[in-house]
């Protein structure tokens, strides 16, 4: 684990290595164009995973107003650094910053890392009915290039 260090320096950020995970291996993001992400990077609080010799391994992004809400999203350990407790460590890193303290409500989605998730707090929704949502998970893919 002293192998591995967390920085929310966006100079250190491995733009394109995180823009070819979402891009091609994210359930979430798929065909995200580099500018968006690049821009969606610029308006949030960002976190990179670096392994000290192989470089950026991971990532985590939150959208918030730093006073009352948080989204977390684009989560993600590279495949060859899994189980090594790291997207704990990402979560851990996460929670902690300062700019995310005495926030009302924490929100993400996820198809499969609830076990991660509840691990931190996160629950389903208690009155689920309560919110309502407006998706266009092709939108990436009608976008010209």
């Amino acid at each position: 684990m002293s192998d591995y260090e967390i920085s929310t320096d966006p100079a250190r950020f491995d733009v394109a290595l995180i823009h070819r995970w979402l891009s091609e291996e994210s359930y979430w993001a798929k065909g995200i164009p580099r500018d968006i992400l690049e821009r969606a990077i610029a308006n949030s609080i960002t976190f990179g995973l670096y392994h000290k010799t192989q470089g950026q391994v991971g990532f985590a992004r939150v959208i918030s107003d730093r006073a009352t809400y948080a989204y977390l999203a684009d989560v993600f350990v590279l495949d060859a650094h899994r189980g090594q407790g790291l997207s704990k460590r990402l979560m851990e890193a996460v929670l902690a910053h300062p700019e995310l303290q005495g926030l009302r409500r924490w929100t993400l989605a996820t198809r499969d890392a609830h076990g991660l998730y509840e691990q931190f707090g996160f629950t389903l929704p208690k009155v689920a009915n309560r919110f309502m949502e407006r998706t266009d998970p092709d939108v990436y893919l009608r976008m010209k290039r």
